[in-house]
């Protein structure tokens, strides 16, 4: 069910070769998704080949596109007057979840809220004897669409970590896409969430189309700057293939957790949190990293047990089986070289000391500390936010945060005095670089020439 390494012999390449899962373009497509592609197109066709002829259509045929692909795709029956969630239909979703739900959101809201607003950068600037001004100017991003997933998990908890950082960053206008049931509906729990932010512009479309309508416009649907939030493969290619029209928050993959544990481990604990992302989708990697051999076959026994438990029992078996990994190391130093390597998305420290071993980690999306400190707790209350880089992408970039909606402006002021110090040399490295427009700008103002 899941491989068992070593590394005294090769677990150092089969985690390198785990953590770069293949890009969305390249990933092997279960045979339903070709068999459903080639009927709703009526030929056959890769997920990237479906999505550009799905973005190129909505570009030229606006909501009469985005429509079509509704109906064909989700087996939604819209209009122009149904594509937008109504005021009645907020009202009603509150009154179709628990108390219990409510309150938990209300919770996760004020969590995520106080966390992002400590994100918050202040614009600067300094001035120095002869008046030369010199500064930074955070601005927000105009207008943003956050895609929410809505079919088989609709990621409630998703919305709140894409929508609060923009609400917090001051983002003027924010529309939320969100696919519907066949009957029309969006899920009343992630209506209730939108509702309990404040959110009233909620487009009843999913998928390709949803990115597209966003990224170019339709006659109803205003383009937005930025484009953030997970999504399935097609949702992913999507956002790859508009980028550069609009902003995107990054291109996340399949989920993935890497676990450092010693023998102070609860193996049930941890065979739980392994199947927390395995349950997610076959292309989820779940890694165990211990130097504890006798930890190490618990946890085996622990995940055969409680699998046979959960409802998603055959996406959790099979990403253990594709990407679900043991590797035993000689000490817990190797284990964060192991865990280094692998860049995760979501790292546990579940050891005795894990503020001893936090210093040693350098390539993670978020990291949870100690035993108690499980990855749902971050993907829900805790505050920080659950988007984060997956596929090895650790290594050089971050979770989506209230940066990832502000825009840094430098801000330059030069008094007569200061031009006539930096002037000349400035002059002199557009000579350097043969660009004489670049030195004559400069230059007739160090003669006072001009009108």
């Amino acid at each position: 069910m899941i491989k068992v390494l070593d590394t005294r012999t090769d677990a150092r390449e089969a985690i390198r070769k785990a953590a770069r899962r293949p890009a969305p373009e390249e990933m092997e497509v279960a045979p339903r998704v070709l068999e459903r592609t080639k009927e709703i197109f009526q030929e056959s066709l890769t997920p990237q080949e479906a999505v550009a002829r799905i973005i190129a259509d909505v570009r030229e045929r606006g909501n009469a596109a985005v429509l079509e692909y509704a109906r064909r795709i989700d087996g939604a029956n819209l209009q122009e007057s149904t594509m937008w969630v109504s005021q009645e239909e907020l009202v009603q979703a509150k009154e179709k979840v628990s108390d219990e739900f409510l309150d938990a959101l209300v919770l996760a809201t004020e969590q995520i809220r106080s966390y992002h607003r400590k994100q918050l950068p202040n614009s600067w600037w300094e001035t120095d004897k002869d008046g030369l001004l010199l500064g930074q100017k955070y601005t927000p991003v105009r207008s943003v669409g956050a895609y929410v997933p809505g079919g088989s998990a609709p990621l409630v908890s998703s919305l709140l970590m894409s929508c609060i950082p923009a609400q917090v960053a001051g983002v003027e206008e924010i529309i939320v896409a969100t696919p519907v049931s066949g009957q029309g509906q969006v899920n009343p729990h992630i209506l209730a969430a939108a509702d309990h932010l404040g959110l009233d512009r909620i487009l009843k479309i999913g998928g390709a189309q949803a990115i597209a309508a966003l990224a170019f416009g339709t006659e109803t649907v205003p383009q937005v700057d930025k484009i953030v939030g997970p999504g399935n493969i097609f949702v992913t290619l999507a956002k790859k293939q508009v980028f550069g029209h609009v902003g995107i928050d990054m291109l996340a993959g399949p989920s993935e957790i890497l676990i450092i544990a010693d023998e102070t481990a609860n193996p049930a604990w941890v065979a739980a949190d392994l199947l927390s992302q395995a349950e997610h989708d076959p292309d989820a990697a779940a890694v165990l990293v211990t130097p504890s051999r006798s930890l190490g076959v618990l946890v085996q026994e622990e995940l055969a047990r409680q699998v046979e438990q959960l409802d998603r029992k055959e996406w959790a078996l099979e990403s253990l089986k594709r990407y679900g990994m043991i590797v035993y190391t000689r000490d817990l130093q190797e284990a964060t070289e192991i865990a280094n390597l692998f860049a995760p998305e979501h790292l546990e420290l579940c050891v005795a000391d894990p503020f001893g071993l936090l210093s040693q980690i350098h390539n993670a999306g978020a990291i949870f500390l100690g035993h108690h400190t499980c990855e749902s707790l971050g993907d829900y209350v805790a505050g920080p936010n659950h988007i984060l880089p997956t596929n090895g992408s650790a290594r050089f970039s971050s979770c989506l945060d209230v940066h990832t909606f502000l825009k840094r402006s430098s801000v330059i002021y030069y008094t007569p005095a200061r031009l006539q110090e930096h002037g000349p040399k400035a002059a002199q490295l557009a000579d350097v670089e043969g660009l004489q427009a670049h030195g004559e700008a400069v230059r007739i103002r160090l003669r006072g020439g001009g009108a």
